[in-house]
């Protein structure tokens, strides 16, 4: 990880129920506190260069505060990724 970045593992995948065919993507840091979202079209799941991997890293700056509900929960699925799975990992 470098040194100016900050780890965040997979926690929630959903998909949009508008029209634009949006997968939602969250990942968490393994405290539950700081998530970083991303939404892609479904389209462009295609192809090894655009899979989803286990995690990912991100500036401080481009970082969420995870709402006090969800840390626990959060934190838990982070957790679980990070035991089950090489940041690398296609999931």
């Amino acid at each position: 990880m470098g040194s100016e970045t900050v780890r965040l593992w997979l926690v929630e995948r959903t998909y949009s129920d508008d029209e634009q065919n949006l997968i939602i993507l969250v990942y968490a840091t393994t405290d539950g506190r700081r998530y970083f979202r991303k939404e892609r079209a479904l389209t462009s799941f295609t192809g090894a260069e655009r899979e989803t991997t286990a995690a990912i890293e991100e500036h401080p700056d481009s970082l969420g505060t995870v709402e006090p509900g969800d840390r626990e929960r959060y934190a838990a699925e982070a957790g679980r990724m990070a035991s089950k799975h090489d940041p690398d990992d296609s999931v």
